[in-house]
C-alpha cells in the first residue's frame, strides 16, 4: 500500500471514530455543536473514502488513454468535498437560527462525561491534521492537503463548541447554537477556498508564482535564450510546462537540443518534479531582414558614408543595436554627433523593435589629394617595350599622400589567353617597380 493510501486510511479510521463519540455526546447532552459537528465528521467520512479512492487513481501511472497521468482524481475529490462542506454548513446554520429564535426547543445539558468527548475529539482532530499535512507537503498532494485544511477547520469549530459548551454550563444556553454558527460560517469559508483552488487546476489555470518562477529561471540563463511561449499548468501536485524557444535561424541541430535541455534543467531545478516539453523553432523571416532594415535607415541619413560592425543585441526582452559610423573625417566633433542622434532616431523610427541605439564615430578615408606629375618616363616605357614589343598607350604618373602611383594602359593581342595576359601585366609591374623605385604602386590596364 503506498503511503499516499495509508494516510488517507488512517483518516477514514478517525472520521468513523469522530462520528460515534460526537454523536453519543450530543444525543446525550442535546448539544446542537456536537450533532452539528457529528454531521460534519458525516461529510468527514464521505470525504475520507472519496480521498481514498482518488489517491488510489492518482498514483496510478500514465497510460495511453491519460498520457498526463490520473492526477487530476485528487482535485476532483477535493471538489466534491468542498460541496460537501457547504451543504452541512447550511443545515448546521439553520439549526442553529432555529434554536436562537424560539422556533425549536431544546434543553441542554452539560456534564463532565460531555467536555471529556470534547477534549477527546480536540486531541483526535489534532493529530490527524498533523498527519495529513505532513503527508501533503511530503507527497505534494492536493486531496491530502485538503484533508488537512478540512480537519483544521473540524479542531477550530470543535474549539468553538467547547467555548459554546462553556457558556451554556454558566448559564447561557445560546452559546452552543453560536458556536454551531461559527461553526457554519468557518465550513462555508474553508470550502469556498478550496473549491476555488481546485476548480482552477482542474480547468488548467496557469499557477501564478509558478509561472514567474520557471520565466525567471529562463530568464537566467546564459547565454540567453529567446522564450517564445510558455503553457505551465498543474495536476495532482505535479507541474507540467510547455517551453517553446527561438535559436538563430543557421543553428545547428546540436546548437538547438543544447538550449532545449539548459532550459529544461533550469525548470526542473527551480520547480523540482516539473514535466517539460521543449519545442525549438528557427528565427524568424523577419528576424533575418532586421539588420537590412537598421541598415537602409542609417545609409538613408545625410552625409553618412559607410557603415560597419552591425550588431543586433538581444539583453533580456529587449532589442539594441550598435554600429560603428563613418563620416568625413572635416567634420566637427558636434556635427558628427549630431548626425550619429539622425541616425539613431531614423533606426528606432523604422525599426520599432529595437529599443536603444549606441553609435561608435570614425573619421572617413578620403582619397588622398593627388596632382599629375610630369618626370622622365622612358625607364618606364623602355620596360614595356621589351616586354610587349611596344610602348604604352598611355602612361601617367600620379603623386599621393602614398607616394607616386603609375597608371599604364598594355595594347596585347586580342586572341592572347586572359592568363597569359595577366602573367605579362605583373613582369611589368614587377620591372616598373624595380626600374623607378620612387614608384609606391602600379595599376596596369591591359586591352586588346
Amino acid at each position: 500500500m503506498s503511503p499516499q493510501r495509508r494516510t488517507a486510511l488512517v483518516s477514514v479510521g478517525a472520521a468513523c471514530l469522530l462520528i460515534v463519540i460526537k454523536l453519543a455526546a450530543g444525543l446525550a447532552s442535546s448539544s446542537l455543536g456536537l450533532l452539528a459537528e457529528a454531521a460534519h465528521s458525516g461529510t468527514d467520512l464521505a470525504a475520507a473514502l472519496l480521498t481514498f479512492f482518488a489517491v488510489s487513481v492518482a498514483v496510478r501511472p500514465a497510460d495511453r488513454g491519460h498520457p498526463y497521468g490520473h492526477g487530476k482524481a485528487q482535485n476532483l475529490a477535493a471538489l466534491a468535498e468542498s460541496a460537501f462542506l457547504v451543504g452541512v454548513s447550511f443545515f448546521i446554520a439553520g439549526a442553529a437560527i432555529a434554536r436562537l429564535t424560539g422556533a425549536v426547543a431544546f434543553e441542554l445539558e452539560t456534564t463532565w462525561w460531555t467536555f471529556a468527548a470534547v477534549a477527546l475529539v480536540i486531541a483526535i482532530d489534532a493529530s490527524r491534521t498533523l498527519v495529513s499535512l505532513r503527508g501533503a507537503r511530503r507527497y505534494r498532494s492536493d486531496a491530502l492537503l485538503a484533508n488537512a485544511l478540512h480537519f483544521g477547520s473540524d479542531l477550530a469549530g470543535t474549539l468553538a463548541v467547547l467555548a459554546g459548551l462553556s457558556a451554556a454550563a454558566v448559564g447561557f444556553p445560546g452559546g452552543d447554537s453560536i458556536a454551531a454558527l461559527f461553526v457554519s460560517v468557518l465550513v462555508v469559508t474553508a470550502a469556498v477556498r478550496l473549491g476555488r483552488r481546485n476548480v482552477d487546476v482542474l480547468m488548467d489555470r496557469s499557477p501564478e508564482e509558478a509561472t514567474w518562477i520557471a520565466r525567471r529561471a529562463i530568464a537566467g540563463l546564459e547565454p540567453h535564450v529567446e522564450l517564445r511561449r510558455l503553457r505551465l499548468r498543474r495536476a495532482g501536485g505535479e507541474h507540467f510546462a510547455d517551453v517553446v524557444i527561438g535559436v538563430a535561424p543557421g543553428a545547428a541541430v546540436g546548437q538547438g537540443h543544447a538550449a532545449a535541455d539548459r532550459v529544461e534543467e533550469a525548470l526542473r531545478e527551480a520547480l523540482p518534479g516539473i514535466d517539460v516539453v521543449v519545442h525549438v523553432e528557427p528565427g524568424e523571416a523577419e528576424a533575418a531582414g532586421l539588420r537590412e532594415r537598421v541598415l537602409a535607415a542609417a545609409l538613408g541619413v545625410s552625409q553618412v558614408r559607410e557603415i560597419h560592425n552591425l550588431t543586433v543585441l538581444r539583453v533580456g526582452r529587449r532589442l539594441e543595436v550598435s554600429l560603428h559610423l563613418k563620416l568625413p573625417g572635416d567634420l566637427t566633433l558636434e556635427r558628427a554627433h549630431g548626425i550619429a542622434e539622425e541616425v539613431e532616431q531614423a533606426i528606432l523610427a523604422a525599426v520599432p523593435e529595437v529599443e536603444e541605439v549606441r553609435t561608435h564615430l570614425e573619421p572617413i578615408r578620403e582619397t588622398a589629394p593627388a596632382r599629375e606629375l610630369v618626370i622622365d618616363a622612358r625607364a618606364v616605357e623602355r620596360v614595356v617595350r621589351e616586354e610587349t614589343g611596344a610602348a604604352p598607350r598611355e602612361l601617367r604618373f600620379v603623386r599621393t599622400d602614398e607616394g607616386i602611383v603609375a597608371f599604364l594602359t598594355l595594347a596585347l593581342a586580342g586572341d592572347e589567353s586572359l592568363s597569359d595576359a595577366h602573367a605579362l601585366a605583373s613582369a611589368v609591374e614587377e620591372r616598373v617597380r624595380n626600374a623607378v623605385p620612387e614608384v609606391a604602386d602600379v595599376v596596369i590596364h591591359t586591352e586588346p
